[in-house]
């Protein structure tokens, strides 16, 4: 099996290539057999990108919102076009089943090129009446924006990244994660098919140290990262040393609560798609289920049920429903936090192990996994395990839980399930997290902001929100008579 790309890099709309840079092996999760072979960017690879970038904004920003738009829109159509392709190299290059990615990864990034080609034709400015004089301001390009993408969802992040700042008028410049290299390098080519000029979207690939050269320059305007919060850390310190503009999506460790009156198929569906959607591997993911003390028995005793039908096995078979882990480190990781919940006291109901199947001995599989009689303080209901790990706590009051659910650094997500919905929005309305859903999971249409409070992050992906943190806003006063001067 091999998707070798025609390069490892994507600079000034071509592949370029130097083997000098650090070797790079993409590996099938599901098998664990390198399917291609890339290079990090070294110093001059990193020049050239933003270069490139440099070279092309200005004219970019120059241009109008609607013809920027407009290439936007035509690249959104050929990632719907080719969306079964797309669908296949993610899932070679995450692991994720083509069940999922054939709905998830590039059909989003389509939704967000084609929502932000929309939205920034309306999204300028305001007049501001002075009495005889007036005011007004601009929207303005940053110039050159670095994004840094996380493993779980390569193309999603490239494009809710690119999108927004490219409709905004700025150039950019995306380096993957080094586990996942491929599908972005695959958006360049789409972008440059559609219309994008050369040099407005570049792919560099790397590990840390190229993500720190392309935070630190100084050409740099912005940099957004989406991350776990060491690294977003890391990045934020770099940005704020150079008076840069950082935006931060970070980690979680998110709670559902699911009250006694609530739809308990609704409750469990979307717990299980808080925990074991992407193999656990989202941000987002709600991996500490409140469960009020009458429901929580049945609850249980129905999740294990529920979760025993799911389908593991080939990603590459669209009735798989749940594929391996990304590599070996955050399998021996996931491994690692299950053992720890056994040794601290907590019930393991259902999976716990690391399934070997015929075909794929070597890939990074782990059972989706419950554990019941969780306490606040163990080490799996404080610290975020990123793979299909589901701790359920119970709970009697809602202050109770209100309290124990805000009691952690994080603060990404939420979500409640109940009937009840003036308590619904009470409850939401309390818990700090700057995402929630009532009675579902997960879902995160372009058209919402997305992101988080506390240690969970700054600043926000999509929704119009995003449009500010990729432009600059300029005042202009205008006297419309004399200058009163005291001089």
């Amino acid at each position: 099996m091999n998707v070798q790309p025609k390069a490892s890099h994507y600079i000034n709309g071509r592949f370029v290539e130097d083997e000098g840079g650090r070797a790079l092996d993409v590996l099938y999760p599901a098998t664990g057999e390198v399917i291609a072979k890339l290079h990090a960017a070294t110093p001059n690879i990193v020049e050239l990108a933003l270069e490139a970038a440099r070279t092309a904004q200005g004219s970019w920003a120059r241009m109008k919102p609607v013809e920027r738009a407009r290439i936007l829109r035509r690249a959104s159509d050929l990632l719907r076009e080719r969306n079964a392709e797309l669908s296949r190299l993610e899932t070679l290059d995450t692991g994720k089943p083509l069940q999922e990615t054939l709905v998830a990864d590039a059909a989003s990034a389509a939704d967000a090129l084609e929502f932000f080609a929309g939205a920034v034709q309306s999204f300028n400015g305001e007049l501001v009446d002075l009495g005889g004089s007036f005011g007004y301001t601009r929207r303005e390009a940053l110039g050159v924006c670095v994004g840094i993408g996380a493993w779980n969802y390569p193309i999603q992040i490239a494009a809710w990244k690119s999108a927004p700042a490219l409709a905004m008028g700025n150039a950019f410049v995306f380096k993957p994660s080094e586990n996942t290299p491929l599908t972005a390098l695959a958006l360049a080519e789409i972008y440059t098919e559609a219309g994008l000029p050369d040099g407005l979207f570049n792919v560099v690939q790397g590990f840390g140290d190229v993500g720190a050269a392309l935070v630190s320059h100084p050409v740099t305007a912005k940099v957004s990262v989406t991350g776990s919060v060491p690294t977003g850390k890391k990045v934020m310190g770099v940005a704020g040393s150079h008076m840069k503009h950082a935006t931060m999506e970070l980690g979680g460790k998110s709670p559902i609560i699911v009250f006694d009156d609530a739809d308990l198929e609704n409750a469990i569906g979307g717990a299980m798609l808080g925990n074991f959607y992407s193999s656990g591997q989202i941000c987002s993911n709600g991996t500490r289920v409140f469960v009020q003390r009458a429901l929580h028995d049945r609850f249980v005793e129905r999740l294990v049920e529920r979760t025993k039908t799911i389908r593991m096995g080939d990603p590459l078979d669209e009735n798989v429903q749940m594929g391996p882990l990304v590599n070996g480190a955050q399998h021996a990781k996931v491994m690692e936090y299950i053992e720890a919940g056994k040794a601290e006291g907590a019930t393991l109901v259902v999976g716990g192990n690391a399934p070997s199947m015929q075909g794929f001995d070597n890939g990074f599989f782990v059972e989706p996994t419950v554990f019941t009689g969780v306490t606040d303080q163990m080490r799996i209901a404080r610290e975020e395990i990123f793979g299909p790990v589901m701790s359920v706590l119970s709970f009697d009051s809602e202050d109770e839980v209100i309290a124990r659910a805000n009691d952690t650094e994080f603060g990404l997500a939420a979500g409640v399930f109940t009937r009840d919905l003036p308590r619904a929005h009470r409850v939401i309305a309390e818990l700090q997290a700057g995402t929630c859903w009532i009675n579902a999971y997960n879902l995160t249409p372009v058209e919402l902001p997305f992101g988080g409070y506390k240690a969970s992050g700054i600043g926000r992906e999509n929704g119009t929100a995003v449009l500010g943190h990729y432009s600059q806003l300029k005042s202009v006063y205008v006297e419309t008579g004399d200058v009163d001067s005291p001089y």
